[in-house]
């Protein structure tokens, strides 16, 4: 198995160095032509041998590999989640409970005044048994007799 100084290293490697570089630049540890010769060696670095020995005289660790991530996600994100997402949809509910509250209301009250005091002039039913009804709201004759509503 190759050391890790022999093995070829990626264009995102090369960023991370150059990223590097212009950082220490930033704060003063590196000169613009010291930079400038740096950030071309960078470019034209094939192995993470050579990417570490740009920015082996900078303080902090030297160039990483990245890690490898596991697929599965940890604990601690699943928890998150798990608790997230009640709490959101707990807050989805208040909002849209408040807002049709306040806009539903007036129907509340028509509906109400509908049942108590309309809907069972409605009804052409009366004990199972059809009765037509007359323009005015009654019931029609039947048998030569008038049948009022509860008759």
């Amino acid at each position: 198995m190759a050391s890790r100084a022999a093995i070829r290293a990626s264009d995102a490697d090369r960023e991370r160095a150059v990223e590097r570089l212009r950082q220490a630049a930033a704060e003063g540890r590196l000169r613009t032509e010291e930079l400038e010769q740096r950030l071309e060696a960078s470019f034209s670095a094939r192995t993470y041998g050579q990417l570490n020995a740009l920015v082996g005289d900078l303080p902090g660790r030297g160039l990483a590999a990245p890690a490898e991530t596991s697929r599965l996600p940890s604990l601690r994100s699943v928890l998150a989640f798990a608790i997230a997402v009640p709490v959101i949809l707990a807050m989805l509910a208040a909002v849209i409970f408040a807002v049709t509250g306040v806009l539903v209301l007036w129907m509340l009250w028509l509906a109400a005044g509908w049942w108590f005091l309309g809907h069972h002039r409605r009804r052409p039913y009366r004990g199972g048994v059809a009765r037509p009804m007359n323009a005015c709201g009654g019931w029609q004759r039947q048998r030569g007799r008038a049948r009022g509503f509860w008759a």
